[in-house]
């Protein structure tokens, strides 16, 4: 949610901008994810111009955001699934492909730069075993692992809102590859 908010501040249109703000925010960014783009676009100039992409975890406690990035780091995990309502809430627009990010472990130590590569909008019911593969990082029951942990994390989500989720509520499914993995 946290990087709903951040990314419908960015798409805002300002006439000013206090740099105070800016600097206050990078600081606040772990040194890896400085270190890890600029090792990024060193071997691959073509990029060397473009903004320090959008960083975070996974998910929204340790254990699963840790996880989730290792998943991720070793190219096992290759989507992600938001709910179509906090784009709608928080007016912002959906992932874009060709979009890079930066994921982190819990601590906001950078693990892996992940780019987009396809997205869709796909009602919870319909999501496929194939995405679910995708998403979850397993083909050990993926699906009913998908529909379980995601049923719970959105209904959690949703309460804060007054919601309650929905068999047919739209899933954003973000696609991504690995594109530059930090192994430990």
């Amino acid at each position: 949610m946290l990087f709903l908010v951040l990314v419908s501040c960015k798409s805002e249109t300002k006439t000013e901008v206090d740099t105070s703000k800016i600097a206050e925010f990078e600081n606040e960014i772990d040194k890896t994810v400085h270190a890890m783009w600029e090792d990024f676009t060193d071997s691959n100039p073509e990029f060397k111009n473009d903004e320090l992409p959008d960083s975070y975890p996974f998910h929204n406690n340790e254990y699963d955001s840790n996880r989730l990035a290792e998943l991720i780091v070793n190219g096992k995990k290759k989507a992600g699934s938001n709910l179509y309502f906090w784009y709608k809430e928080a007016n912002a627009d959906l992932p874009k492909i060709g979009t890079k990010s930066i994921v982190t472990d819990f601590d906001g130590k950078a693990r892996a730069i992940i780019e987009i590569t396809k997205v869709d909008t796909i009602p919870f019911n319909q999501i496929s075993k194939e995405y679910a593969e995708l998403d979850m990082g397993t083909n050990i029951e993926p699906l009913k692992k998908w529909k379980k942990a995601h049923w719970e994390f959105f209904e959690n989500a949703l309460h804060q809102s007054g919601e309650k989720p929905k068999e047919d509520m739209l899933i954003v499914c973000e696609y991504f590859e690995t594109i530059w993995p930090k192994k430990y």
